[in-house]
């Protein structure tokens, strides 16, 4: 690296050290958030200036010609998926059991393993107890939405395949 990059270096390194000194360490962490927030809006807005540039203007002219070509597709049924209805039984049941699971272990574990009071162990308990019906309603919702989609696609690929042939085996010479 030439001595230019390495006196650059050291300036910002005093600045930066000065800063620290004068704002504390949270509010050079602040600036530094800060200046990092408007150098990612100045790099996005030129981004956005070059790609809105290097875009296609003539869209009227795009559309007339595609509306001579545009071919009317059949309905389509809505697949489960894309229709709003209940996650089933599973969902709230599964959610109970992550919340009782969760305060149960966090209680526990803040009685036995810390030195926390009642109140204490009681109030982290819930905050656990919340974490873990949380967690018990994502996982449940995600084996009900994998189950379900999978079910759609395996009775979409039976319903569009064709009749298998059995193929002629040919005599081997």
């Amino acid at each position: 690296m030439p001595l230019v990059t390495y006196t650059w270096l050291a300036v910002v390194v005093a600045l930066a050290c000065a800063a620290i000194g004068w704002l504390g360490i949270a509010g050079w962490m602040a600036t530094v958030v800060v200046a990092a927030s408007l150098a990612a809006h100045v790099a996005g807005n030129a981004l956005g200036t070059k790609l809105r540039e290097a875009t296609d203007r003539d869209l009227a002219a795009r559309r007339h010609s595609r509306r001579a070509e545009r071919i009317p597709m059949p309905r389509q049924v809505p697949t489960t998926l894309e229709t709003t209805r209940s996650l089933g039984r599973l969902v709230p049941i599964s959610a109970t059991i992550g919340a009782v699971c969760g305060a149960l272990a966090g209680s526990l574990s803040l009685a036995l393993l810390t030195q926390a009071s009642v109140a204490g162990a009681l109030l982290g308990g819930v905050s656990s107890g919340v974490i873990g019906g949380l967690f018990g309603f994502l996982l449940a919702s995600f084996v009900e939405i994998v189950r379900t989609s999978l079910r759609e696609a395996i009775a979409a690929e039976e319903h569009r395949s064709p009749p298998r042939r059995p193929v002629a085996s040919r005599p081997r010479r």
